[in-house]
Parts: structure tokens; sequence; C-alpha cells
């Protein structure tokens, strides 16, 4: 056994586990994808200033969960905590906006970091699938991604999540209502940290998860009844048309999200399975972003959904994927002639589109059919001098248990054709 593990907070993803985290993966992606996204990938680790702008030095992501660290070259870096800022910054250093098609419809897949205390769903090394349209205030660029996601989740069978649905209002009404709130709170009996937030960003105080910080929130100015005519008109158009698309939400005038950059449309999907860990993605819009860290106004909207939660839910559903097999065909030969000839077929195999393996180290049949039975093929070709003095090999179907003769030239053609 290796000395060596998995830092604490993180997970290996191991066959045949693994094969349920590329699923999710594609399942999401594969609506973007029809929908105009291009994928775009950007580096793990980022100017840490990028974090502190973008995502706002008040959040506990920036003061608490960064990792963070000075090269020997004494640039100040950290490793990604979310994917929205990174991705912002790439299309602005590519002048992807100015391409003349906006928006720029971007989505990305990877692994971010935060340093939090580890439990089920709360790692700190985690994965994501994003999406981002950058350039356009459109109402229903917001409506098409929430009903994106919603999509995705379906296609993989999740029947149980909720998306919750909020407007944080603008640059024009969200000052009035913040200044409302900061006076609401500073009468309240809070600790020195979070008192430190009222000043700095008190939406996030209504973010704070404690019991005792809730209770105290109890008639709490509302933002919807400080937001203006515009984002009113907004909010009830994205409404609207997610409404028209069928795809079902729960207003909550109390979400905010964990980030600064936000404005108008947040949401966040929620699966009542997961326990305290029950946000399974979210996002919204944030059309100040850009401005933030020195690009153009470049008014914008996006979400990111975890992989890692996504998997849970489905575990917590039942739900079963239908994986695709790993191995369709597996090739037991009997000697060094058969094992030219039968390496030679796997080789033609793979190249026709089916997935094949070989029975590598000069295993006996005894020990190369556990194999076969191991990798989960359906078929097995088994050939021995005997065999090929014939001309032909044995192919065993595993289900059925059948075996039969099959000329070696004709083996290719014979196994496509079964398994199409």
């Amino acid at each position: 056994m290796s000395t060596f593990k998995a830092p604490k907070g993180t997970y290996d993803l191991l066959p045949p586990d693994s094969a349920k985290f590329l699923a999710v993966r594609e399942a999401i992606a594969a609506p973007l994808r029809n929908s105009g996204y291009g994928y775009i990938e950007t580096p793990g680790f980022e100017n840490v200033e990028l974090f502190a702008r973008g995502v706002g030095e008040s959040t506990d992501i920036v003061t608490k969960e960064m990792y963070a660290f000075t090269t020997k070259g004494g640039d100040e870096l950290a490793l990604r905590p979310e994917g929205t800022a990174s991705v912002l910054r790439a299309a602005l250093e590519g002048n992807l906006h100015k391409a003349g098609n906006l928006p720029v419809k971007l989505w990305y897949s990877g692994s971010y970091y935060r340093y939090e205390r580890p439990q089920k769903g709360r790692y700190r090394h985690f994965s994501q699938v994003g999406a981002e349209a950058i350039g356009a205030e459109d109402p229903a660029l917001d409506a098409e991604l929430i009903i994106l996601a919603d999509q995705a989740y379906r296609a993989l069978g999740l029947r149980n999540f909720r998306i919750l649905l909020n407007s944080l209002g603008d640059k024009e009404c969200r000052p009035v209502y913040r200044a409302a709130l900061q006076e609401f709170l500073r009468g309240l009996d809070l600790d020195e940290e979070t008192r430190r937030r009222i000043d700095i960003n008190p939406l996030r105080v209504l973010d704070d998860k404690r019991a005792d910080v809730q209770q105290q929130l109890v008639g709490a100015p509302s933002l919807r009844d400080y937001l203006c005519d515009a984002c009113k008109a907004y909010h009830e158009q994205v409404r609207e048309l997610i409404t028209a698309a069928g795809v079902a939400f729960e207003d909550d005038e109390k979400l905010v999200r964990g980030l600064d950059y936000y404005t108008r449309t947040t949401f966040e999907f929620v699966h009542d399975g997961l326990g305290s860990q029950s946000a399974v993605g979210g996002g919204g819009r944030y059309d100040g972003l850009s401005e933030m860290i020195g690009g153009p106004s470049l008014p914008s909207v996006g979400w990111a959904l975890g992989v890692d939660r996504t998997v849970l839910a489905l575990e917590a559903e039942g739900v079963e994927l239908e994986l695709p097999a790993s191995t369709s065909v597996f090739a037991v030969p009997l000697g060094d002639e058969a094992r030219r000839v039968l390496f030679a077929k796997v080789t033609e195999l793979r190249k026709a589109g089916v997935a094949a393996d070989f029975s590598y180290g000069g295993k006996g049949l005894k020990g190369a059919m556990k194999n076969a039975n191991r990798s989960g093929a359906r078929f097995t070709v088994v050939a021995g001098e005997r065999d090929l003095a014939e001309g032909v090999v044995q192919l065993k179907d595993m289900e059925s248990g059948e075996q039969s003769a099959v000329a070696v030239d004709e083996v290719v053609a014979v196994l496509t054709a079964k398994l199409a």
C-alpha cells in the first residue's frame, strides 16, 4: 500500500464510478453544445487580484477559502475557486467580445479549489460544468440558461430538484435597499465579523446559514419591495419565459448567492436529498463584472453545476445511469501465433469503433476468462493453435453462454454486425 494518500477534502475518481462523472459532464454539456455554446478551458490558477475584485473581497471564498500563494518570481496567484471570473478574463484577453457576434456563449468543465471544512457534498477540490453568455442584456438569455440546466438534469433522470429564483436589482435600485438593510442589521445582536459585513456587503448577511442569525433576520427589508420598475419588468419577463417553457421554479426573496458580482437574476438548483449541502448548482446575471476586472461594459449571465453533487443527487434518487460498456469484445489468445492474430483483430475492431480489450501477460485460459468476465464484455474471442490451423476462432456470447466457430477473416465483420 502506498504511503501517500489524497489530500484531505479531495477525492480520486476511479473506475467504474468515474464513468458516472463522465456521463454527468456529458449530459450537462450536451444541451449547451446544441445551443451555440463553444468550449473554453482556462488555467487552474490565476492572478489572485482577479478573484479579489470579481468574486468580492468580503466573501468567504476570498477571505477564508482561497488557496493563494506567491511564486518564485514573486507573482501572487490563486487556485481558481470558481469559473466565471476566469472565463470572462479569457474572453476579454482573447477579444472574443470584439468579433461582432454578441453574446459570446461559452461552456467549460474543470476542477475548482476552496479551503473548506470537508463533509459529504463539500470538498476542497470539486468539479463543475459551467456556462456563460457574455455581452448581452436580455431576459431570454437568463431564461435560456435556466431552461438548459433544467433540461440537462431531467435528461439524467433527476426529478426531485427545485429551482429557486430571485432578483438582486441593479446599480440604480440596490443602493437604496442596501442602506435600508444596513440600518436593520445594525440593530441586531451579531458577532464582530458579521457586523463588519454589514458595511462591506450587507446582502451576504442574508446568506448566513446559522440558525441564530436567521431567527433575527425575520422582518428584514425585502429587496423585492425596493426593485426599480426596470428590474421588476426584467424579472417578470424571465419568469414568464421560464413558465412558458414548462420549467417550474420557486420565488425566493432571500436568495443572494455567495458571490459579490451578481445583479438582477439570481437562481439556485437545490436537491432536498443531500442534507445541508443541498445546492447542486446555481448562477445569475453579472452585468458589472467586466468593468470590475478592467474590461468594457459587458452585461452577462451564467451558471455552474456541481458534478460531484449531481452524482450524489442521482444516488439519493436511486437513478441508475445507462452507461456504455467499457469493453464489448475481449480477446483470449492461447499461444504466440494466437497472440499475433488476435491482437491484430482487436486493433481492427477498435478502428471499426468497437470497444475491445486483450488478455495481456500470457495468462492461461482459466485466468484469461476470469478477466473477460470482469471486463463486462458481451463477446469473448478465443483462439489456440488448433483453431488457427482450421482458420477459425471461437466466439462466445457471455450472456447466453453459446459458443461457435467463426472464420478468422470474418470475425470483425460478424462482431460489428452483432454489436450494431
